[in-house]
């Protein structure tokens, strides 16, 4: 059975929960999970059991309980879907044309600097120009 905990102080290692999971049964793994960029506790980890009643005496013994002066929350895992986790996409999207075809646009422009904002005597600014770069 594979057990979520929530509510993980941030100094709590990978065996300080096993150790906390291991008087209900086999523990199988624990993983506090680390944030990729920080390197630090993201404050939640799973811990898998070889066995299912084992796993749910876990859950009733530890939710709520007190662990390094945080109370766990702790309930079975869900199986990942594919809606869990937020589309990331990067790239910037079509801008209308290939490099060579917005380099004559700049070309054509001219002194207007590819911006409508100064025929239309707008006040957000007057653009760039060719000169510029």
């Amino acid at each position: 059975m594979n057990i979520y905990v929530a509510n993980v102080p941030y100094s709590v290692k990978d065996q300080d929960l096993r150790e906390l999971f291991e008087p209900f049964g086999e523990v199988v793994s624990a993983k506090i999970i680390m944030d990729k960029v920080t390197n630090r506790s993201r404050g939640f980890g799973f811990v898998e059991m070889s066995d299912d009643n084992a796993g749910r005496t876990a859950i009733e013994g530890t939710n709520g309980k007190s662990f390094h002066g945080r109370d766990l929350v702790v309930n079975e895992a869900r199986p990942r879907t594919e809606g869990d986790r937020p589309f990331r996409g990067g790239g910037g999207g079509d801008r209308g044309g290939s490099r060579n075809e917005r380099n004559d646009r700049w070309e054509r422009d001219g002194d207007r600097g590819g911006h409508r904002s100064e025929e239309r005597g707008d006040r957000r600014g007057g653009g760039f120009r060719n000169e510029d770069y």
